[in-house]
């Protein structure tokens, strides 16, 4: 394996679980998974709107940062021989 694969499968693997975690975060809108979680804390925090739309923009970069690992692990799948 070459070590930019191995790069991007560490950084899949890391994006992963720090996407769950600011999803996770997220404030709820109604009984999910963010109220089961410690509500009250959720509820205190995600009463800001500038934190909210911090944590979306964390969220959405993460994300793109995930979705970019998947496509470079994919064209090295595809265009490496075997």
């Amino acid at each position: 394996m070459s070590a930019v694969r191995i790069s991007l499968e560490v950084l899949l693997v890391i994006t992963s679980l720090f996407q769950t975690l600011l999803i996770l975060l997220h404030k709820g809108k109604g009984g999910g998974l963010s109220d089961m979680f410690g509500g009250g804390v959720t509820s205190s925090l995600g009463g800001s709107s500038i934190a909210e739309k911090n944590l979306d923009r964390f969220t959405i970069a993460i994300a793109l940062v995930w979705s970019a690992c998947i496509v470079g692990i994919g064209l090295i799948e595809r265009f490496t021989a075997t």
